[in-house]
């Protein structure tokens, strides 16, 4: 079997879909290779012989038209020169070569060049890595703009033809495309999948399509199997079949794939390969398949006829990534904003705490969908178990925990089990803003590796939030935020406008909260989108009640993304280009005094949020001793107890960073260490608050109120 990811997803790592499957696979003994198709048609593209290639064919075309194109095209020896040393840089591999790329005289420039940041405020003077990095992608981004003119207007680095696949409701557009020929990146994609295709002879190849931006090349591929190795059998399953292909019904769309499957990939690619290897009718899984839409007798069927129940998380094995070229992935700087650039740079080992989500409220998600739906946590044991086995196949200890919202109590437990464990690792999630995120979680997550944390505040509105049903407030967003912060982690939010029945007054309120957030230093980073209807949201299956009016379309394709009529007549697109512009400068530390008029070329009116709103839900009592069931821990070095006279004791206290010492009663003092010894053994259940205080003799309150414990509670004694 082989498993392949298709153009384009990141440059920077692996999509995990593949390396699940592959884990899972192992477990059952069936042979499979993966494939990143998308990272090797970048590698090949830009490498010497295939960029002076791809300028030979745009002269040839005569479609170097723009300024920009032909100032590049005039400099295209000083690109063939320097692109395969650029993307070794960004691979890791010619770190000396950063001096010279951030001396600003090395790279050839475009238009991508004429808004650099301020690089001196971005890196330092020392920052030279990261600036070299940040210059190197705006230098891909200038050739990616020539190939978007000169070649192919369809390509993108982290997506292709994005546009066929989104809204396509009718198969049409994609068939008559890909009843064309090639593209010159099609050309490239090919010829690499028809190298593996002679290699391995698989008898099924399976496509894992995440986003639109895969779609189209899944089809190219799948089309190039079908007239060059016809006795293959094609299938396509993941994100965006997941969401879009539930409906489809186009038997074209067969010509191509011989099975489309739904939700979760493991049990029926274990039942396609059973029907494969054996089809005989003694086979006890003949024709019996789970979640698989394929062509019979010239209809498209829904076979879901398999009774066997779907694998818990907890039994699917540890993802592979056996076969990825993990030493090969280019790290990029996109934006010179330390939160925004994780998502580019660095190579992430990329898992999930759970399947779903355990809020699955949202209105505007599609919570009726089995990858939202239905929650199924993995014991913290289990996550850390596979960690371990992925850092050993990977020598990468860096993870992305890639859920919808990961559980608080799930990452408490799976901190606790990392410092446990005692191991080094960098990690980050996505996460409700939720309250039980209290200022002591947050610091034995930051204990535990946790740098960063995105979450939805999507529109900063307490009515519209109410009827999201997301299940906080601004003023609880803004303590959490802020509890992140304080304890070292940075926080990214997901942003939102346009909502059905958000007024003009809403959106800019909103915009004056998000100003407020970031001003306070509690948000980092952050990112805009309009609202979308989706069919299986809540919003989508029951428009009337937020005052929606669907365009529905005849589906035969595609079903996800659903145009509409929002009842307040508002066009919300036109505040787009002022909310992502004020973000951005928000994002690099500016331009916080400005009023936000100043962000839009149309009256706005003024906003009705008191100035201060961020800053006074900042304020409040953090009281951890109403949490007595919760477990304390001790994440500081071991103290040290010297006896100062007969009746005091001096207790010193070690963290990573500082050192203190107190002095206390001797009894008090040699009560505390014992208890921060006890709370420091990772090996032992942790005592509970309530335990502690009830085994106290008497004033455990007040002396729990004391400056000293302030100070030891500084150290790292933790209720969680």
């Amino acid at each position: 079997m082989l498993l392949i990811t298709p153009p384009f997803t990141q440059l920077n790592t692996p999509y995990p879909a593949t390396a699940y499957l592959k884990g899972f696979l192992n477990t059952k003994g069936i042979p499979a290779r993966q494939m990143d198709l998308g990272i090797e048609v970048i590698l090949e593209l830009f490498s010497q012989p295939r960029l002076r290639e791809a300028f030979a064919l745009a002269a040839e075309r005569e479609t170097i038209v723009s300024a920009n194109a032909r100032r590049i095209y005039a400099l295209r020896e000083e690109y063939f020169a320097s692109v395969e040393s650029v993307i070794a840089f960004l691979q890791g591999k010619q770190p000396t070569l950063a001096r010279q790329i951030a001396s600003e005289n090395f790279l050839p420039h475009a238009s991508r060049f004429d808004q650099l940041s301020d690089l001196d405020y971005a890196f330092g003077a020392m920052g030279h890595q990261d600036k070299a990095k940040h210059l190197a992608t705006l230098y891909l981004e200038d050739l990616s703009d020539f190939i978007v003119e000169a070649l192919d207007p369809d390509f993108g680095f982290s997506r292709y033809a994005e546009r066929l696949g989104r809204s396509a409701n009718s198969f049409e557009e994609l068939h008559d495309k890909l009843s064309g020929p090639p593209t010159f990146i099609d050309g490239i994609t090919l010829a690499l999948l028809d190298a593996v295709m002679q290699e391995e002879q698989p008898k099924l190849v399976c496509f894992s399509v995440p986003f639109p931006g895969n779609l189209y090349s899944a089809f190219r591929c799948a089309q190039y199997i079908k007239a060059h190795y016809p006795v293959t059998k094609t299938a396509m399953g993941g994100g965006f079949a997941n969401t879009e292909l539930r409906s489809v019904s186009d038997p074209r769309v067969f010509d191509y794939f011989d099975f489309i499957t739904l939700d979760d990939g493991e049990l029926p690619i274990e039942l396609l390969w059973s029907n494969l290897i054996d089809p005989s009718p003694q086979n006890p899984n003949h024709q019996l398949y789970k979640r698989t839409f394929l062509r019979q007798d010239g209809e498209v069927i829904h076979n879901d006829y398999s009774l066997r129940q779907d694998y818990k998380m907890n039994a699917v094995g540890t993802p592979d990534y056996t076969g990825l070229p993990l030493d090969q992935y280019v790290s990029v700087i996109e934006v010179t904003n330390p939160m925004h650039s994780l998502w580019s740079d660095g190579r992430w080992n990329k898992l999930t705490m759970a399947h779903g989500c355990y809020w699955g409220k949202c209105t505007f998600c599609d919570v009726s969908l089995d990858y939202i739906g239905n929650y199924q946590p993995v014991r913290a044991t289990v996550l850390v178990d596979r960690m371990e086995e992925i850092i050993a196949q990977t020598g990468e200890n860096g993870f992305h925990f890639v859920d919808e919202a990961a559980p608080p109590a799930l990452m408490r437990d799976l901190a606790l089990e990392i410092i446990r464990r005692k191991l080094r690792l960098t990690w980050w999630t996505n996460i409700r803003f939720e309250k039980n995120f209290t200022p002591d979680l947050c610091r034995l997550l930051q204990a535990s590796g946790c740098i960063a944390v995105s979450g939805g505040l999507e529109v900063a509105s307490d009515r519209l939030l109410a009827l999201i049903q997301k299940g906080v407030t601004v003023e609880q967003v803004a303590r959490v935020t802020g509890a992140f912060t304080d304890a070292g982690i940075m926080v990214h939010a997901y942003l939102m406008y346009g909502y059905p029945t958000q007024t003009i007054q809403e959106t800019v309120d909103s915009l004056e909260m998000v100003r407020q957030l970031f001003q306070a230093g509690v948000i980092q980073s952050g990112f805009w989108h309009q609202f979308a209807l989706t069919a299986h949201s809540p919003v989508g299956l029951d428009p009337e009640a937020y005052g929606v009016v669907p365009d529905l379309k005849e589906i035969t394709f595609a079903n996800n993304d659903v145009q509409f009529k929002d009842a307040t007549g508002i066009d919300h697109g036109q505040f787009s280009f002022g909310l992502k512009k004020s973000l951005f400068n928000y994002m690099h530390g500016t331009c916080f005094d400005y009023p936000l008029q100043e962000w839009f070329d149309f009256e706005i009116p003024e906003t009705s949020i008191d100035p201060e709103y961020i800053q006074r839900s900042l304020e409040y009592q953090k009281d951890a001793l109403r949490h007595t069931s919760r477990k304390l821990v001790w994440v500081g070095g071991t103290p040290d107890l010297e006896v100062l006279n007969d009746k005091q004791v001096q207790l010193t206290l070690f963290d990573r960073r500082d050192t203190d010492s107190l002095a206390l009663p001797q009894v008090q003092g040699r009560w505390v260490r014992d208890l921060l010894i006890r709370c420091g053994n990772h090996a032992q259940p942790y005592p509970t608050l309530k335990a502690t205080m009830e085994a106290y003799e008497e004033g455990f309150v007040d002396f729990w109120q004391s400056e000293e414990m302030e100070l030891i509670r500084a150290y790292g004694l933790l209720v969680v």
